[in-house]
């Protein structure tokens, strides 16, 4: 996998912990149980946006 396909991937996850860290939000503020769930999958898809955003940084930059 190419450092832009790295990329792009930790684009596509740091956007899915967005919404779910969203969605944690609501649930705390409406006191639901299932704020900790939520969290939890934010944090997971932000620990995949910054492996692989790590990954990227140190693989060679793509020539067009």
């Amino acid at each position: 996998m190419d450092r832009d396909k790295h990329i792009k991937l930790a684009d596509q996850a740091i956007t899915r912990a967005e919404r779910l860290a969203g969605r944690a939000e609501s649930a705390a503020i409406n006191e639901l149980p299932v704020t900790a769930i939520w969290a939890a999958a934010a944090g997971a898809w932000s620990d995949i946006a910054r492996t692989h955003a790590a990954i990227a940084g140190v693989l060679p930059q793509t020539e067009d």
